[in-house]
């Protein structure tokens, strides 16, 4: 559950001008997590989100990216922790995830920028990716399975 709040969270910061803890729980609670405002404060931490001011002066939560390989990282965790099986259909690839985590995954899937995959659409516990060509399907596999 930790992870897939905190692929929320990241997901939210970046379509959302949040700027405070409260607005972070309200806007996790929308999207139904139940959170307080202690364990998002831990996941502000931990996630080492900041506090950027906006040009009309208001604060909002961004991503600090010390390094893009401590991102990728994260995501790789994620991918793991959701991740169940998969299997493709000529160049669909289907993956299954532990029920919930389909979103978080696929948000992970479209920050690893995996050139091969043009696009995904998550449900529950199944992303469906649409990949460019049947022999890019086979080498995302197999780069995903590692």
């Amino acid at each position: 559950m930790k992870a897939e709040r905190q692929a929320k969270i990241l997901d939210l910061i970046v379509k959302k001008e949040i700027g405070t803890q409260e607005e972070l729980t309200m806007e996790l609670e929308r999207a139904g997590f139940v959170a307080t405002q202690a364990t998002v404060s831990r996941d502000i931490r931990e996630m080492k989100l900041t506090k950027v001011a906006m040009s009309d002066g208001k604060l909002r939560y961004v991503a600090y990216r010390k390094t893009e390989e401590k991102m990728a990282e994260k995501y790789i965790r994620i991918f793991r922790d959701g991740y169940v099986s998969m299997d493709n259909a000529q160049n669909i690839l289907v993956i299954k995830t532990v029920s919930g985590m389909a979103m978080a995954v696929a948000a992970a899937l479209d920050h690893m920028e995996l050139p091969e995959i043009v696009g995904s659409i998550a449900g529950d516990d199944t992303i469906m990716c649409a990949v460019r060509s049947i022999d890019d399907t086979i080498v995302i596999m197999s780069r995903l399975r590692n």
